[in-house]
């Protein structure tokens, strides 16, 4: 359990750290610094650097600036070791210097350092990383593709066409003003140039994507664990009924609803096994 919970809360470290530090090296270095001392007070060193180790594949895999090389792959991988960590392997019985001063209750009961950390790595990792694994899905199904390659090409074609057919008349219009100039002095009006138009991004309507994903999969997570099925069930549906006016608006190509069916399916999968990893750990 304890290299599960650690190998999450190095990654959703490192992608928070690449999110919101300046200097990027600085706050890799200070957060390797703070895991390892937690590593050692814990008498869980090596699966520290283990999980040390992972959080650099996944910075390596699952790049925030571009797509990911490797595709949605890395966060499957990433699934199966967690579980069979949870799965198969226990809570320790001696947590080690820590150990020895933590006590931690909770209404469910006494919560051990091991589970503390699992709960922490699984909060950490909702909150950006999961933000990656999304992305990747998406990228994977081009889902914000609103028309194929060969009616886009089309259609940026035709608009240069017309385009330069405008800019033609334009030139013409200029002559006869300039013809024109001695006899009058009311200025013709000029023609504007109608600029091509691009494919619309379905994407460019999600900007609060970023800060509504991460507290979603954490109310996600909570009202799971507190059973609050009708009060989940109803924020779920209350999402669907806000961004339903957007949706309905691509009725022709349905890029919109792809996206956001998607991505929301893909963040609440992603709480709803964070809430099952702590359920099955809390009752093993």
């Amino acid at each position: 359990m304890i290299i599960a919970g650690f190998i999450l809360l190095a990654i959703g470290a490192a992608d928070l750290v690449r999110q919101f530090a300046p200097r990027r090296w600085i706050g890799y270095l200070a957060t390797t610094v703070v895991l390892l001392l937690l590593g050692s007070v814990s008498d869980a060193l090596l699966p520290m650097i283990a999980a040390l180790v992972a959080g650099a594949v996944w910075i390596w895999c699952m790049p925030d600036h571009r797509p990911s090389p490797a595709g949605f792959w890395p966060a499957v991988l990433l699934a199966l070791v967690v579980v069979g960590a949870v799965i198969w392997t226990g809570e320790r019985a001696d947590a080690g210097l820590i150990g020895q001063i933590w006590h931690l209750r909770s209404p469910f009961g006494e919560v051990s350092f091991d589970l503390a950390m699992l709960v922490f790595g699984l909060a950490a990792f909702l909150l950006e990383s999961a933000n990656l694994v999304v992305r990747a899905a998406l990228d994977g199904e081009h889902t914000w593709r609103p028309i194929d390659s060969a009616r886009a090409d089309t259609a940026v074609q035709a608009s240069a066409a017309q385009a330069s057919a405008v800019q033609a008349s334009v030139a013409s219009a200029a002559s006869a003003v300039d013809s024109a100039a001695t006899e009058t002095e009311t200025p013709a009006p000029v023609a504007h140039i109608a600029e091509p138009t691009t494919a619309p991004d379905p994407r460019a309507g999600f900007k609060g994507g970023r800060l509504i994903g991460p507290l979603e999969r954490m109310l996600v997570l909570i009202l799971t664990l507190a059973a609050a099925y009708p009060i989940l069930a109803a924020m779920l549906a209350a999402k669907g009924i806000v961004r339903f006016p957007e949706i309905s608006r691509d009725g022709e190509t349905g890029a919109r609803a792809e996206y956001f069916l998607v991505g929301s399916l893909v963040s609440w999968v992603i709480a709803l096994g964070a809430a099952f990893l702590v359920w099955w750990s809390a009752h093993s």
